[in-house]
């Protein structure tokens, strides 16, 4: 049985861990490889404002730079959910109504995990 390549689960890390340093709100980490082809890990974060989503965007982006990877962003012209696709990992940050409003944690997470 396949499981998460050791580099996802130091990408993931480093992108927890730049969010934390960031004040994210409820990061949390979704393991999605068996039930996706698009990615093997979803990060999900809320930020309490859109200046902040940005700084959470950019914190993501460092990351990706330090990872050797191009991070492709979606979102940034409305500030409300920004999507950072690093390839296996694809972080959504939202500001807390919006991240409500589309549960993605009830779409893609295990029962009793949203």
């Amino acid at each position: 049985m396949r499981s998460v390549p050791e580099e996802v689960v130091r990408l993931t890390e480093a992108v927890v861990a730049a969010l934390d340093d960031k004040k994210a709100e409820r990061v949390i980490v979704l393991d999605v490889w068996q039930r996706s082809d698009i990615a093997d890990r979803f990060v999900i974060a809320s930020g309490t404002s859109k200046r902040h989503l940005k700084a959470l965007a950019d914190a993501v982006e460092e990351v990706a730079d330090r990872h050797g990877l191009r991070a492709r962003i979606e979102g940034l012209e409305a500030l409300e959910w920004v999507l950072v696709d690093l390839g296996d990992v694809v972080v959504h940050l939202f500001l807390p109504d919006v991240r409500e409003l589309f549960q993605l944690e009830r779409l893609w997470g295990a029962p009793g995990e949203a």
